[in-house]
């Protein structure tokens, strides 16, 4: 049986919460810089709108780490990291709760087996569970990606920004801007979850407990290939929560299809892939530490439970025993 098999929903989330939260704390200044990348417009000759006094068009990675150090410090490599990290627990721990639900059912009163679902019900499951998770945590990644891209002289706390959000003419609706995009977006966890299990059922089959660079290297596979499959609605995702390019003049974008049109319009097919190498290094390390470290934490969780568990065993034997024993006293006194 699979060590997981032994947590109940809210200990497996915990478990992918964890190691969700330590990965992205690490590689967080990645999240900026591809955030701010995948947002920014190139400028054309025909445009007659005005940017911000402090706007730089970045040309890749590096030139955007090293700007952003040089004009607002390392803390600008950190900007908004306290909402993103809230964000990345609850939508972590919301998915990894709710996929464990699903996938409870679907095998215990749909399936009724013990036997893996097949690729397509990986999927399936892992969107209905990514749908879920993210009607409940999508304000706080609005909020976060309003952070990551606001210029020097805005900069706001993430209760200030939320307010910002809340002012604007969507009024309260406004934290769930990018809603269908992220509904769309289910897609990437299921494909990342499902390529995680079939890749462990093909490479390591039958192994219940993996080693933390076995764990790494699956789920940064999987990861990898989930955000190329849908790096364009990350970005139209990222479009719609951040504040309209200056060329819009404060017109914000109304749908995720509106922002590919004007993308692929203005920057060719190559725009909608803009940002992706930081996308993919930050998937790449985020993933495989998580996976990595949600083993080591679901390891640890099982050990407990069966501590415990053994513990409460030998309370109830000590407690049999003990009622055997009066039993037999008061057969002998009678």
């Amino acid at each position: 049986m699979s060590l997981s098999k032994e947590l109940p929903p809210w200990g497996l989330a915990l478990a992918g919460s964890a190691g969700a939260l330590v990965a992205n704390a690490v590689v967080y200044p990645l999240d900026v810089v591809k955030t701010r990348l995948q947002v920014q417009v190139k400028k054309q000759a025909g445009d007659t709108h005005i940017d911000a006094q402090d706007y730089v068009h970045y040309n890749g990675t590096l030139h955007a780490m090293q700007h952003i150090v040089e004009t607002e410090g390392p803390g600008g490599l950190f900007a908004g990291i306290g909402g993103s990290l809230v964000g990345v627990v609850s939508t972590n721990f919301a998915y990894f709760y709710f996929y464990s639900l699903v996938r409870d059912v679907y095998l215990n009163k749909i399936k009724k087996s013990a036997t893996p679902p097949g690729t397509a019900a990986e999927l399936l499951l892992g969107a209905v569970a990514g749908a879920l998770a993210q009607i409940f945590t999508i304000p706080i990644s609005t909020v976060t990606t309003r952070q990551q891209t606001q210029a020097k002289h805005e900069k706001k706390g993430f209760f200030q920004t939320a307010q910002e959000v809340i002012d604007g003419p969507e009024g309260v609706p406004g934290l769930w801007r990018g809603i269908r995009a992220s509904m769309v977006l289910v897609v990437n966890p299921a494909i990342t979850y499902g390529a995680y299990e079939r890749l462990r059922t093909l490479l390591f089959p039958g192994k219940k407990s993996l080693q933390p660079q076995e764990a790494f290297i699956l789920g940064s596979l999987s990861k990898m290939l989930a955000t190329i499959a849908t790096q364009p609605l990350i970005i139209s995702k990222a479009a719609l929560q951040s504040k309209p390019p200056p060329i819009r003049q404060g017109k914000p974008f109304t749908s995720f299809i509106e922002v590919l049109q004007f993308i692929f319009k203005r920057d060719g097919f190559f725009g909608l892939y803009k940002g992706v190498a930081p996308q993919l290094l930050k998937g790449f390390l985020v993933q495989g530490m998580l996976m990595m470290t949600k083993e080591r934490v679901e390891l640890i969780f099982v050990l407990l439970f069966r501590y415990v568990r053994s513990m409460r065993q030998e309370q109830l034997d000590k407690l049999a025993l003990a009622a055997a024993k009066r039993i037999e006293d008061a057969k002998a006194r009678a």
